[in-house]
């Protein structure tokens, strides 16, 4: 019985399957005058007023969405490097070695292996294929990915619960 408790609490899921490439196709473009993440981490993001410009052939699957107050937009941040990507498993978060040393993917930091960002934003308006948008934390010119609109039974999670360095540390949300 023992033997049989131990196999199933160390079980392996085994090898990793081949997994195919994918290949993402920007749906639109974030214009908002912000350049680089430098400023964009000076800046008080809250009150950022983007523009999120569609395609035009993707128009018409905007219908309904100004019924929505906000909206998840998917991006990717372009200015990280190639190389860059997934260059570090585990880092400080937002680079400061006063957080405990984490895994990438225990962080919301850029340089993951595949840097896909999300982020909850107020939706302001939509006029044709162009979205008006506050709270991106996405430079001009950012390719966005995907448009969810934010659904509240979802997408929040009152129980959730974060470390200490994210809910003791000033500037939550802030900085790298």
């Amino acid at each position: 019985m023992v033997e049989r408790a131990k196999r199933l609490v160390s079980r392996s899921e085994g090898p990793m399957p081949d997994l195919p490439e994918i290949t993402l196709r920007p749906i639109g473009v974030v214009r908002n005058g912000v350049k680089d993440t430098n400023t964009l981490a000076e800046i008080e993001v809250d009150g950022l007023k983007s523009r999120i410009v569609i395609r035009p052939e993707y128009e018409e699957g905007l219908l309904g969405l100004d019924a929505w107050s906000h909206i998840l937009v998917l991006f990717w941040p372009h200015q990280v490097p190639e190389e860059v990507r997934g260059s570090k498993l585990r880092l400080h978060p937002r680079d400061d070695p006063e957080n405990p040393l984490q895994g990438v993917l225990a962080t919301r930091a850029q340089i993951r292996m595949n840097p896909i960002l999300c982020t909850a934003v107020r939706l302001l308006g939509v006029k044709g294929n162009v979205l008006r948008v506050q709270g991106l934390d996405a430079i001009d010119g950012t390719p966005v990915l995907d448009i969810k609109p934010y659904i509240a039974r979802f997408d929040s999670v009152p129980e959730a619960t974060m470390p200490e360095w994210v809910t003791g540390g000033a500037e939550m949300g802030k900085g790298k």
